[in-house]
């Protein structure tokens, strides 16, 4: 596969000092990251734009990592949702998820190796009716 596009993540943790090892790994692989804390703030960033991708972080509640899949499905149908420290293989709005104690390496493979519009350069040109 080809060196993955640039992504525009919406990344929502619980914690501002959890998210931001990983948000700083997220941009120096060359992604555009909006950071959120809490659920209300991630919902509100929905609601103002499109993302290619939503990773809900592992301090964010087991509530919250369950329920927010389904609103970003509801607000963006295409947009892809990783959800971190969970067993989304049952949860069918979610796309991808890792496992507790999964290095940074580990995650940015997961998210290159998902089918995300933003970085097949044909999807993406389909999606926005080229």
């Amino acid at each position: 596969m080809a060196k993955a596009g640039k992504l525009k993540i919406l990344y929502g943790e619980g914690d501002a000092e959890a998210q931001a090892p990983t948000a700083e790994a997220f941009e120096k692989a060359g992604h555009a990251v909006e950071k959120v804390i809490g659920r209300k703030a991630l919902e509100a960033a929905l609601g103002k734009t499109a993302f290619d991708l939503v990773v809900l972080g592992p301090t964010l509640s087991r509530n919250d990592r369950h329920h927010l899949p389904y609103i970003v499905k509801k607000t963006h149908e295409q947009t892809s949702v990783l959800v971190m420290h969970a067993d989304g293989s049952r949860h069918p709005y979610v796309d991808a998820c890792t496992d507790t104690g999964t290095s940074i390496e580990m995650v940015l493979a997961r998210i290159e190796g998902m089918k995300i519009a933003g970085m097949m350069p044909g999807a993406a040109a389909a999606a926005a009716g080229r």
